[in-house]
């Protein structure tokens, strides 16, 4: 008889998710490990931040608090715990931890990982000066955590995918070159990883499903590296191979997936529908990992304000040229160092609702000098407000200058990082570089599938036919599209080139735009480099993290196969 799978769940997909997952997930079914993902590129500044007030801080304040309220809970349905909530000081988060579970009176024993955080390092890796410089280790220190006897694992910067491959690293005694088991284990982390956006959240066609509070999810994760995604029964949402796809496409680049553990083939993956939100994810090989690991380096960029102009009724266009070259006098004294102005047209004409009538003219400075882009610049626009258009008001009073960051990444040989496993009796244990790698490539390009037959089309929102995902890394924006049919496939991976893409997104077509097919997801993945500027906290555009960009993309009208619609 075949080993019994370990169910693993996810309680946070970010820093600020929902604080009752926690006890949900630990009250509303049975399982073996609870993980939570509370790192991203932003965090890590936020963080940081937080180490400069206090440098007892550093870490995810939130997770000691759902500890306090729910570690009892974990205790006596006997689930492990594992999350990445240490950030920048998970010795500390552990410290704490044991404190708390000292007035908590349990008998709980707590481990982390470290040798992530390589800014006291960063003049030896050549990393400049920054804010914050941390590593992406694997999952192995994670491991060695919980075959040490910890009940609770905290750790640093790791791959988002190494708080589910660590426990099944551990359970199954896999090796490192493991290779098609650690990558079958990646997937399904990586799945889990961002909470409900498995299980039916921020999803293209969410209108199919209640997804008015979705549960998080689960991965029932086998000994060869194969899983099931699902979630506790009567949870809101739904686990479902169009679900699943979306969150796989989230975040990537092409069919070579790299971590510091192993290369994910993500254009291996199979995926069925095992039942009611279950679904299989099998086939998954993997490759020696890259020599070099990730490293994320945050940094202050400067400072920046905003002011954002109401301009509504008739003549929008003269109304901003107006009020544009009125501040653009006032920046004749001194002129910051980068100035951004971008009118949204979001009116509409002959509208009954006023609001509908208004288009919005942001005005966004940025410079090393507070004083340049401080509260001068937000006075200057109000002091228009009885000299300018008609119909003249901002949407906010005037606000300070505040210090924005930027992300850079950097990659660093892997031999030269001490990954180390600190056990619950204080001993250090060195988790070792992988002795095989492989540098990364790009794949030999698949072969594209039949086109459709011609026939009669229509333009139509793309969106009737594909779904999409998108989001940040620094940056770059990606763009995960994926077909519901064979048919669709075929007309999708045929039309949507890198040159209609551009088209359909013009802000897109100023940067370089990358395709990657994934035909056995019946998905394109679009990389658009440098659309983000410096990154989420630079705040280049109002869309940051590119969160809406799919959306938009499905929003474009374009010629559809009737067959299709």
């Amino acid at each position: 008889m075949s080993e019994a799978p370990l169910r693993i769940g996810n309680a946070s997909g970010f820093y600020g998710d929902r604080f009752s997952a926690v006890r949900e997930m630990l009250a509303d079914g049975p399982l073996d490990v609870l993980t939570g993902d509370y790192l991203a590129e932003l965090t890590m500044l936020i963080l940081g931040r937080d180490r400069m007030k206090d440098p007892s801080l550093g870490y995810a304040k939130t997770f000691l608090k759902q500890m306090e309220a729910d570690l009892g809970l974990a205790v006596e349905q006997g689930v492990k715990i594992v999350a990445n909530a240490g950030g920048l000081n998970p010795a500390g988060l552990a410290g704490a931890l044991r404190e708390l579970v000292g007035t908590l009176g349990l008998d709980v024993t707590v481990a982390h990982v470290e040798g992530d955080d390589l800014r006291e390092r960063a003049a030896e890796f050549d990393l400049g000066n920054p804010l914050t410089a941390n590593a992406y280790l694997g999952a192995f220190g994670i491991a060695e955590c919980l075959k040490g006897g910890a009940d609770v694992v905290v750790t640093g910067r790791v791959t988002d995918a190494s708080l589910v491959v660590g426990p099944a690293a551990a359970r199954f005694g896999w090796r490192p070159d493991d290779y098609d088991a650690l990558a079958g284990a990646v997937v399904a982390g990586h799945v889990v990883e961002c909470g409900a956006q498995a299980t039916g959240g921020n999803y293209s066609f969410f209108g199919e499903h209640d997804v008015r509070r979705p549960g998080f999810p689960i991965a029932e994760v086998h000994a060869d590296g194969s899983s099931v995604i699902t979630k506790h029964d009567g949870t809101g949402g739904a686990v479902t191979v169009g679900t699943v796809t979306a969150q796989l496409l989230y975040e990537i680049a092409g069919a070579r997936y790299a971590g510091p553990d192993v290369t994910a083939r993500f254009d291996t993956i199979d995926l069925s529908q095992d039942g009611p939100d279950r679904v299989r994810v099998t086939g998954v090989r993997g490759e020696p990992p890259p020599p070099t690991l990730k490293v994320g380096r945050n940094r202050l960029g400067g400072f920046r304000n905003e002011v954002t102009f109401v301009l509504t009724g008739l003549d929008i266009d003269v109304k901003a040229a107006l009020v544009q070259e009125q501040m653009e006098a006032v920046f004749a004294k001194r002129r910051p160092a980068e100035v951004t102005w971008t009118l949204a047209r979001t009116d509409h004409a002959d509208a009954e609702v006023e609001e509908e009538a208004a288009a919005l003219l942001r005005l966004a400075v940025k410079d090393s000098d507070p004083a340049v882009v401080g509260k001068a610049v937000s006075r200057a626009g109000i002091e228009l407000a009885l000299a300018s258009y008609p119909g003249f008001h901002v949407t906010a009073p005037p606000g300070d200058a505040s210090p924005y960051g930027v992300f850079t990444a950097a990659y660093v040989d892997a031999e030269r990082v001490e990954h180390v496993a600190v056990l619950p009796d204080g001993a250090r244990v060195r988790v070792a570089p992988p002795r095989e790698t492989r540098p990364l490539a790009d794949v030999v390009p698949p072969e594209m599938p039949e086109p459709l037959p011609a026939g009669p089309a229509r333009r139509a929102p793309l969106g009737l036919v594909a779904g999409a995902r998108s989001g940040d890394k620094g940056g770059s924006c990606n763009v995960g599209v994926w077909a519901r049919t064979e048919d669709a496939w075929r007309w999708l991976a045929h039309y949507l080139t890198v040159e209609e893409f551009g088209r359909l997104l013009p802000e897109a077509a100023k940067h370089q735009i990358t395709r990657h097919m994934l035909p056995n997801l019946r998905a394109l993945n679009f990389v658009v480099d440098g659309l983000l500027g410096e990154g989420v906290a630079s705040q280049a555009r109002f869309d940051p993290q590119a969160k809406a960009v799919g959306e938009w993309l499905r929003a474009r009208h374009v010629k559809i196969p009737e067959a299709l619609l």
